[in-house]
């Protein structure tokens, strides 16, 4: 079951939004849970309140709470969720840049691009769905979801996993035993300290690799090429 939220002041664009999703999820036989918000301050204390949602539409220009500060508090709450943003104004799009933002859809361009965003939310939703790594100390086992996991560092003997919700988990293994125990296209080495998932860089600059939890590490010259790499058959495959 997939849950989503439309956000959108326009309430004749909130219910074609909501009949575009509900379609498409229809014909893919896909279970999804619509909820649709008229007004965008009562997502954000629904989201505040604990609700859910693995997926979230929304407007960028709305009284009360704007789009930009929606998404600010959508990563805050539920920092796997998808964004897309079905706006006019497109010049918000390099502001949103380090909120991780999926898809921005011109509203004069919904019926074709929605539907396409859709098929892409869908494929990065499978690509991790069912991997998990099981973390073994003295004192417990903790399996972690490939998906919740941003970056995997050396510190020592230890690998730190640094993940989406903002805890460590620590294994006193290296990080080439726990790379081959991943066994994931989805995971690359950047630099000999550190492994990255390949869902949750949203960006490459000159050397640097950018990470959806806003941090930057350095990649070597010789991890730079393979890492464009894998980036480009990860995102033909899945996004």
């Amino acid at each position: 079951m997939l849950y989503v939220a439309v956000c959108e002041d326009d309430s004749s664009l909130l219910a074609n939004i909501k009949n575009e999703v509900q379609n498409y999820f229809k014909e893919k036989n896909i279970m999804a849970m619509l909820e649709t918000y008229d007004r965008s301050d009562l997502l954000k204390y629904d989201i505040q309140e604990g609700k859910y949602f693995d997926l979230v539409l929304s407007d960028i220009e709305m009284p009360d709470t704007d789009g930009m500060k929606l998404a600010e508090q959508v990563r805050s709450c539920l920092p796997d969720a998808i964004i897309i943003f079905v706006t006019a104004y497109l010049k918000y799009a390099v502001d949103a840049y380090e909120l991780d933002i999926f898809r921005y859809i011109p509203k004069s361009s919904l019926d074709e691009k929605l539907p396409r965003a859709l098929d892409d939310v869908v494929k990065r939703m499978q690509s991790q769905a069912d991997k998990s790594y099981l973390i073994q100390t003295a004192t417990k086992i903790e399996k972690i979801m490939h998906k919740q996991i941003i970056y995997i560092q050396k510190d020592g003997k230890n690998a730190m996993f640094i993940c989406t919700d903002g805890s460590v988990k620590k294994v006193r293994k290296s990080l080439s035993d726990v790379y081959k125990e991943l066994h994931s296209e989805d995971f690359v080495f950047v630099e000999r300290g550190s492994i990255v998932n390949l869902a949750q860089i949203t960006g490459i600059r000159q050397d640097k690799i950018l990470l959806s939890n806003g941090v930057c590490l350095h990649a070597s010259h010789t991890r730079m090429e393979e890492v464009k790499n894998r980036m480009v058959i990860y995102w033909s495959e899945y996004v």
